[in-house]
């Protein structure tokens, strides 16, 4: 509000507008969710590929193509990775329910954590490893992305074995977080998941 003073005028807030002004939003913005929910669906598609991929007996050209589409779609999702914690760094995130206790809050700082570090670990690892196997990856069947490293037998196993192990726990921390997303909106009615799908308002 303005209070006048002799000659002059001093603004002040008054505490329910500084309120208002660092108040934290009540959903994502429109660019984290569109983020989420892109890099949700290729990492879904790129671990069902990768799953059929590896079934498919010899070297055919339906297999070598899956393994092109598997790499392009990691490629993906490192890039939209960097560029969500790149948002996220800039853009404040809802708060989490007011009756969320401690440690259901370390648990959900941890798991998303982790899920940041992977969507990051697994592309590389995958790369690396397709380098290490002397297999070149061209983004896009385009853009052909530099060779790090050389091939390197003993390197292959390592980084087939990293990244495989790195996907599956990749799987086990979604499959965590959906449960507990689905458990606050449904269970505990507190529209946790209303924040990342408006619509459940």
């Amino acid at each position: 509000m303005l209070r006048a003073s002799p000659g002059v005028f001093v603004f002040h807030l008054s505490p329910m507008a500084h309120r208002s002004s660092s108040a934290k939003p009540d959903t994502y913005t429109c660019t984290a969710i569109a983020l989420h929910w892109l890099i949700a669906v290729l990492i879904a598609c790129g671990f069902a590929l990768g799953w059929v991929m590896v079934r498919v007996p010899g070297i055919t050209p339906d297999k070598l193509r899956y393994f092109s589409w598997h790499k392009w779609i990691g490629v993906t999702v490192f890039a939209l990775a960097v560029l969500r914690m790149l948002w996220r760094a800039s853009h404040a995130t809802p708060p989490l329910p007011s009756g969320t206790s401690a440690w259901q809050r370390g648990a959900a700082q941890a798991v998303h954590l982790l899920l940041y570090v992977l969507m990051i670990a697994i592309p590389v690892t995958g790369y690396f490893y397709s380098l290490a196997a002397n297999v070149p990856v061209i983004y896009l069947g385009l853009i052909p992305l530099p060779r790090i490293i050389g091939p390197d037998d003993a390197l292959k196993v390592v980084f087939k074995t990293v990244h495989i192990a790195l996907n599956y726990g990749l799987l086990v921390l979604v499959t965590v977080h959906v449960a507990a997303a689905v458990k606050h909106q449904w269970f505990d009615r507190d529209r946790l998941l209303s924040r990342m799908l408006p619509f459940l308002k």
